[in-house]
């Protein structure tokens, strides 16, 4: 990895799965990536450029970047000066709680909100800090409260097509069977569209082709077992990637380092 890069991840021990990056990288670009958790960054230094559900958007020191659980993106040092952000990585059953029963928001991509960035900040100095569990729970509170204070200035679209649902339901098939050798024809009849049509559609509206998103799922569930312990070499074939250098590969491109680089990276 450069010494131009660093990506320095940090695991909360006491809210599940909640993660802390933060970062600094002047010649890197992600690939187009989704989580699966919400996502919630904040520029620190230089200026970070990035596509999200069908726009580019450009965040310059001091604003907010969010991603809905599936948001499509990708992201890059927007001017030759280096890129200094912190991200939070909020797993759905960690936030959603803290919502007061309220549906789930859909977030903005890119906010200027200075009480949302403390908010966030201060959840990730816990996390990296390893602050105490009342700490730290009582910072994502604040976060969810200041998300839900936000929500109440826009309205989101609560449409849902045919197609959208079929879309979604393509994706939970994703979801349940990304460690099998699926195929293209598998989801597209989940979906009961027809494949090449399933494929337009969903590169359409996601922005991203079905087997990318399947890769990305595999990604995201290599990334929970180095967490755990597990070694790169045990996961290769458990996730469907043809070797340790394919895993190395897809996961620097989506988290900047590789799997045994992000392990020796974890604040455990």
């Amino acid at each position: 990895m450069s010494q131009d890069n660093q990506f320095i991840f940090a695991h909360s021990q006491h809210l599940a799965s909640l993660t802390a990056l933060r970062v600094n990288m002047t010649a890197f670009r992600y690939d187009r990536h989704a989580h699966e958790e919400y996502s919630f960054g904040v520029t620190l230094a230089g200026r970070q450029n990035f596509f999200c559900r069908g726009g580019f958007h450009s965040s310059p020191a001091g604003s907010v970047i969010q991603f809905n659980p599936g948001d499509v993106h990708d992201g890059h040092a927007g001017d030759n000066a280096s890129l200094d952000y912190a991200m939070l990585y909020v797993p759905p059953h960690e936030l959603t709680p803290l919502f007061a029963n309220a549906a789930a928001p859909l977030l903005p991509p890119l906010v200027q909100d200075g009480e949302l960035s403390a908010c966030i900040l201060a959840l990730v100095q816990a996390v990296r800090g390893r602050a105490g569990s009342i700490e730290q729970e009582f910072a994502l509170y604040r976060l969810a409260a200041r998300v839900m204070q936000q929500a109440g200035r826009f309205e989101p679209d609560g449409r849902v097509s045919r197609v959208d649902r079929l879309l979604l339901q393509a994706r939970d098939f994703i979801h349940a069977h990304f460690q099998q050798d699926i195929s293209l024809a598998d989801i597209s009849a989940a979906a009961n569209l027809s494949k090449y049509h399933f494929l337009r559609l969903f590169r359409q509206q996601l922005g991203i082709t079905p087997h990318q998103y399947v890769i990305n799922c595999r990604v995201n569930a290599a990334r929970r077992a180095l967490a755990c312990g597990e070694s790169a070499q045990d996961l290769v074939y458990r996730y469907g990637f043809t070797d340790l250098s394919h895993l190395n590969r897809r996961f620097k491109r989506i988290y900047g380092m590789t799997p045994t680089q992000y392990s020796a990276s974890l604040i455990r």
